[in-house]
């Protein structure tokens, strides 16, 4: 074992901090006045060599690799101070003590709070079975969250979790660990400070977190990581703020990637339709053809594996990159149909290839594959159908070989949108298994996670070869540190029962923290018998509010999971699907906001309203965005639902407006029509008034506003034509929204950007219950005022004030420049003027 006990020594080597002690070296680099690297050498290389991320202060072996994603920045200042026993590293935020014996790190603020301290003599070691442990002091208020994919709470507190991916179909929404991604990053929030850190550690080797389960009666209560293999290698991230500690943490891993609107629209599937036998091209338009005549919205169709079952002479096998012609009788005539219907087709594709592949042999002399532990030979692993090999996407060459299949198999027929599935590597138990690894080499078991990773970063580097100035559409299903940079992702293929419906939404909440704020969970359940009715409306009642819906199956029952499966309430998941839609404005800001800033677009109470320590552990009602509260029934035959509104503003019930004072508990009553959703205090919620249908063929021409001015707040609307790469040059539209509350409320519309805006209508919905305004000015005009809402219905431009909403009602034809909408709620004496 290699225990670090003491420190022998410190110098400052250019930016970094170099520390001998009796067992590693150890490196400590302020990277940013908020973001401490603490690296423990246990490899004794220091090699730069990282596929997750892209801000870096040094010369990295994969910058090459990581292209436009990467950029370098220059270290912040720390200055070294020794005070006896001690050695102080004073940044401009952060002030990290180093005790000389026993060995332990103490990380400080600017005011005084102890954010960080290692457990003495267990703080950083190397264990007799080589795994590197990392163990800290956890305080009796700390509480985690994160870790990536998770199941069960919120609040990872008392939780052990490992971070190894697997195909886990069917796992059990409260317990099941791991699931599919490995992202090894997670944030502590001390209930009595209130303050919150994150730890990244920058590993792909599997992990495990433990997170104060166990006990010692030798060390204060503590937390640790343990990592099979390489460096401690830990960025320390301060907060104090959750939604500091998130945007911090995308700024080393990558902001989500700007998908087409396409990707928030409802995406189709069902394994039922590819796995026909003849004619499943027919059988899926005349599905998309359904879904219009039930006026349900839809935007895409997440083509399953079955396209590519072919028969191979000992039974249908399914190999990627071929086609079934019996049941796709002509691909790119197909991929025509489709896209005439607004319909994005993403076929699913996998990294896997059975030994009978028709393409293996040309994939082994191009030396596609993962190889053997010891034998210059592919190694054989566990796939669908039998055995196989697995591509090795650490080797340029395979790289450039992978974008020419999906050139020629896929993109060719048209398709700008990849499912990547199964690509978790599971398959391969024997970890020592050899990659390239850009011509060092490695094992499977050292690069693994980042193996879906590079396979999205390909999926949009051939898009935009084939068609460059087309935004490209990737799906994947597992994941490292990063993968929210390339595609949108969900937690695989959950179990159908109302335990998924309700742990789900915590699983989302906890990727959302993670940095991936594009994700979600099959809606309905994807196995397991048909969903029964109520679970199926309050899962579509629930899955409206997740970046990624997608109702998709595999029923054990011969059943189809769809939109029209239940006659007797089909209209509530109507309803339900084009009241999503209508928040398409909404939604897509909030995409561009996380492309920006990395936030989630679903974001948990806890990040929303962290000093309410009410909220520490709620992970079924959540904020989308910073102005609605969702909090959805997600029990069987409820009919009242408490609701906990959080401390320190005010929420309006969406559909009555009534007003709650946060901080309480309340009781609404409910029905299976029932979505519970809450305005907060500052709201400014843009919607749309037109209904739309299809995000990749209409646009919402009627914008309307609904904003809550009892606080001063602003919103970012943005929109662009959703499916180009001309917003990277500045073809987009920003309009800035500042609101002031006051007796003259106002809002200042400030708009950047070239595109111009389809919507050719507002209307604003200002809720005000104390009076109705006196005047109402748009632009600088005084609009008209109607008593009587047919007479307003009919103008063009006016406002009514609704006595049954307490709230005004403004609309005029759209500006197409900066303007200001000014609402006056001026006393005036009417008897006495």
């Amino acid at each position: 074992m290699k225990i670090i006990e003491k420190l022998l020594g410190i110098e400052k080597r250019g930016e970094a901090f170099i520390l001998s002690t009796n067992a590693v070296e150890m490196r400590i680099l302020f990277l940013t006045d908020d973001i401490v690297r603490i690296r423990a050498g246990f490899d004794g290389d220091f090699t730069e060599e990282s596929y997750s991320l892209v801000m870096t202060a040094w010369e990295d072996r994969m910058d090459g690799i990581l292209k436009d994603y990467r950029h370098r920045i220059t270290p912040a200042d720390a200055a070294m101070s020794e005070d006896g026993d001690k050695v102080i590293l004073q940044g401009k935020k952060l002030r990290i003590v180093v005790q000389k014996d026993p060995f332990i790190l103490q990380i400080f603020d600017a005011e005084g709070s102890l954010l960080h301290e290692d457990i003495p003599y267990r703080g950083w070691l190397c264990d007799s079975n080589g795994r590197r442990i990392h163990t800290c002091v956890m305080e009796a208020e700390d509480d985690y969250y994160g870790f990536g994919e998770r199941t069960g709470q919120i609040n990872k507190r008392e939780a052990f979790m490992q971070t190894a991916p697997g195909d886990c179909m069917g796992y059990n929404p409260e317990k099941t660990d791991a699931l599919y991604k490995h992202i090894p990053f997670y944030l502590k929030l001390n209930e009595k400070t209130k303050k919150a850190v994150g730890y990244f550690y920058h590993t792909t080797w599997e992990c495990d977190f433990n997170m104060g389960r166990s006990h010692s009666n030798y060390t204060k209560h503590h937390s640790t990581v343990r990592i099979d293999g390489g460096d401690i290698d830990l960025f320390f991230i301060a907060g104090p703020t959750m939604k500091e500690i998130v945007s911090r943490y995308t700024d080393l891993t990558g902001k989500s990637v700007m998908l087409p609107k396409t990707a928030l629209g409802y995406l189709g599937s069902s394994m039922y339709y590819p796995e026909l036998p003849k004619d499943a091209d027919d059988a899926i338009v005349g599905f998309i053809d359904t879904a219009k005549a039930e006026e349900i919205p839809i935007d895409g169709f997440q083509l399953s594996s079955g396209y590519c079952e072919i028969d191979a002479g000992e039974g249908m096998k399914r190999y990627t990159f071929t086609w079934n012609k019996d049941k796709f009788k002509d691909p790119a005539d197909h991929f025509k149909k489709m896209t005439e219907r607004g319909i994005t087709v993403s076929p699913n594709v996998k990294p896997g290839m059975l030994l009978s592949h028709p393409y293996k042999k040309d994939m082994e002399e191009k030396g596609m594959f993962v190889k053997d532990p010891q034998e210059d030979k592919p190694a054989v692993g566990l796939w669908w159908g039998g055995m196989g090999n697995y591509i090795d996407y650490t080797k340029e060459s395979v790289r450039q070989d992978w974008k020419q299949y999906l050139k020629e198999n896929l993109l060719s027929y048209g398709v700008t949108s990849v499912w990547n599935d199964n690509c978790e590597y599971e398959g391969l138990v024997d970890k020592d298994a050899r990659v390239f690894f850009e011509g060092k080499g490695a094992t499977i078991g050292q690069v693994k996670p980042v193996m879906s990773n590079l396979m999205c970063q390909l999926t949009q580097e051939a898009v935009h070869e084939v068609f460059p100035n087309t935004r490209a559409f990737a799906v994947c299903r597992s994941g490292h540190a990063g993968i929210q940079r390339y595609a949108q992702t969900w937690a695989g293929d959950n179990l159908t029962c109302w335990e998924s419906l309700k742990y789900n939404i915590a699983t989302i909440l906890g990727m959302g923290l993670s940095g991936v704020a594009n994700q979600g969970c099959d809606i309905g359940g994807f196995y397991g018998t048909a969903p029964e009715e109520e679970l199926f409306v309050r899962w579509v009642q629930n899955g409206i509010f997740q970046p990624r819906f997608s109702i998709h199956s595999t029923n054990t029952d011969n059943t189809v999971t769809e939109p029209w499966m239940y006659s007797g309430t089909k209209h509530l998941i109507r309803d339900a699907i084009q009241f999503r839609y209508r928040l398409s404005p909404y939604m897509y800001a909030l995409m561009a906001r996380a492309a920006k800033t990395g936030a989630p677009i679903m974001e948990p109470l806890v990040y929303a309203f962290q000093r309410d320590e009410n909220c520490y552990n709620e992970g079924v009602e959540f904020m989308l965005g910073d102005s609605l509260l969702v909090a959805n029934v997600v029990e069987k035959g409820v009919t009242e639902r408490e609701i906990y509104l959080p401390k320190g503003t005010v929420f309006y019930d969406y559909k009555t407006r009534e007003a709650y004072e946060g901080g309480q508990t309340i009781s609404i009553p409910v029905t299976l029509e029932s979505i519970p959703m809450f305005l907060k205090s500052g709201s400014i919620l843009p919607m749309a008034e037109n209904q739309i249908y299809n995000l990749a063929t209409e646009k919402v021409t009627g914008l309307k506003i609904l904003c809550v001015p009892d606080q001063d707040a602003a919103f970012d609307l943005y929109d662009d034509d959703g499916a180009s790469m001309d917003y990277e040059q500045g073809v987009y539209a920003n309009i800035h929204i500042e609101m002031k509350a006051g007796e003259q409320t106002i809002l200042n519309f400030v708009k950047t950007g070239s595109y111009e805006s389809p919507v050719e209508r507002m209307h604003i919905d200002m809720v005000h219950r104390e009076k109705s305004p006196y005047w109402v000015r748009v632009d600088g005009m005084e609009v008209p005022h109607f008593l009587n809402r047919s007479d307003y219905e009919a103008a063009e431009s006016g406002w009514y004030y609704s006595q049954t909403l307490k709230s005004v009602q403004i609309k005029y034809p759209n500006i197409h420049r900066d303007y200001q909408v000014v609402v006056s709620f001026e006393a005036f004496d009417l008897i006495g003027m």
